[in-house]
Parts: C-alpha cells; structure tokens; sequence
C-alpha cells in the first residue's frame, strides 16, 4: 500500500480558504498553516512595526506593514509576513497584486512557524533576492540576521541595523527595547 500523494497547492486556493483564525500560506506548493500567534508574538510584532512606521516617517523610503497580507510571487507561492516594508510607490498603489519589492521582512518566531520561517520561507525570501530578513526569537532574546547570498545566520543580541537604500539615516532598534517586559 502507498502512500497518498501531497496536496500542490496554488494562492489562489489558499485565497479561497475561509477566514478562522488561522493564517494561510503557500511557499512552492507547500501548504503552511499557523495558528493564532502568542500574546508576546503579538506584542513583538506591534513594537518592531511602530518603531519601524516611525523611522519611515522621516526616511520616506517605504511603508512598514503588518500581515495579514496577500505577497505573491507567482501561482503557487502566497505569503503573510509578520512585519514587512514595501517601497513607498508599490504601498501607494493600495493593491496587494502590485506588491512585488520587499525592502525588508521580518518574521517573529512561534513554536508552530520555526521551522517554516527558518527555513521554507527564508529560502524564499534569499530567491526573490529581500535585501535584509530579520527572523526574531523572543524567548532567546535575539535575531537571526539574512541577506540573500548569506549560507548561515549572524546573530544579533544587542541592535538592529537596517540601511536601506536612498535613506539619509540608518534605522536602529536595541533588543532591549523589542523585548522588554509590558
């Protein structure tokens, strides 16, 4: 007896999925599905977004968001960054479909997303060349640092640094901030 083979999903049926609670990815075919994120998920994601919305006010480069989102790179890949930048033009459009560029991604981990983040989604992110990809471990208070060409992590503990391209200042963060107590 074998076994079955796996369902290759496309965006447009994870599109047609109903709204539960869950969130509903697509990477290449491979069907990810998160349950609703931890309170200290949510409250990384919330700090790290309005620090970002406020580096961007003045460095008018992008447009931080939050997900849920509809980023699709082709037929079979759909994806619902936690916090993400858009450059500014692309964000004015107000539709997701012209939503192409990410100048940065950052995914905050959960005990049901490591793996997909770590691995399925950041391979992808490297493949559609995201300058920076911050994967953030709240519960080893640090972050796993990417850019497209990198073969490994570097890990930071103390700071995030991002400098995008066109902005006159860089945007930085100390750790202590992301991850103080509420």
């Amino acid at each position: 007896m074998g076994m079955a083979a796996p369902i290759y999903y496309t965006a447009d049926q994870i599109r047609d999925l109903p709204q539960d609670g869950n969130r509903y990815e697509v990477v290449h075919g491979e069907f990810l599905v998160t349950p609703a994120p931890r309170l200290l998920h949510q409250e990384v994601v919330g700090r790290l977004l309005v620090a970002l919305r406020l580096y961007l006010e003045n460095e008018r480069v992008g447009r931080a968001l939050p997900a849920p989102a509809d980023i699709s790179w082709g037929p079979d890949t759909l994806v619902q960054p936690d916090v993400f930048v858009v450059p500014l033009e692309q964000a004015r459009t107000l539709e997701w479909s012209r939503v192409e560029d990410l100048l940065l991604v950052a995914e905050v981990l959960s005990p049901s997303s490591a793996r997909a983040d770590r691995f399925t989604k950041r391979i992808e992110y490297q493949r559609q060349r995201i300058p920076l990809y911050w994967i953030v471990d709240a519960d080893e208070r640090r972050v796993e640092v990417w850019t497209p060409d990198d073969t490994a992590p570097r890990f930071e503990r103390e700071r995030l640094v991002w400098r995008p391209t066109g902005a006159a200042r860089a945007f930085e963060l100390g750790l202590q901030v992301l991850f103080r107590l509420i």
